[in-house]
């Protein structure tokens, strides 16, 4: 009984930076000794709220403060973690935007760093009419991709 197995919940904030070229960041990264392309963000930690975790991951990754425009997706169907067996993954998605010009390195290719070592991370900008589900690593972010495309095409 997977009820039985599952002990933890794992949960996500993630956000969507959407240019005026109808573009969405994407994050390339080496973690966990895998290959992952999925939209920004990380795990929230204890005594912090997800809008909070979000502006906490934006100084972590990009470097700069971001305000949160609107709450965009929470995850609404079961997801079992890839990385924690005992995990239930819960993905909460806003969309947000800079507080000033971007002033981070944004690439034109994927996983455009030296090594594949864990920690590793690189940015680009996808057309949100191009982006395909294959492109991107986890099945919630495909989800959000298709709920992108719905919007914003």
């Amino acid at each position: 009984m997977l009820e039985h197995t599952i002990k933890h919940f794992n949960i996500r904030v993630y956000g969507l930076v959407i240019n005026k070229k109808k573009e969405v960041l994407i994050s390339d990264e080496y973690m966990l000794d895998t290959k992952m392309t999925k939209f920004p963000g990380g795990g929230m930690k204890f005594g912090e709220g997800p809008a909070d975790c979000i502006k906490r991951e934006a100084i972590e990754e990009f470097g700069q403060e971001i305000d949160i425009i609107r709450h965009f997706y929470t995850t609404d169907f079961f997801v079992k973690s890839l990385f924690f067996p005992d995990n239930q993954l819960i993905s909460i998605y806003y969309q947000v935007q800079f507080k000033e010009p971007v002033s981070f390195r944004i690439s034109a290719r994927p996983f455009d760093f030296e090594k594949m070592e864990n920690g590793n991370q690189s940015f680009r900008w996808v057309s949100i009419s191009g982006l395909n589900t294959n492109d991107l690593t986890f099945p919630v972010d495909k989800h959000v991709s298709t709920l992108l495309k719905e919007k914003f095409s």
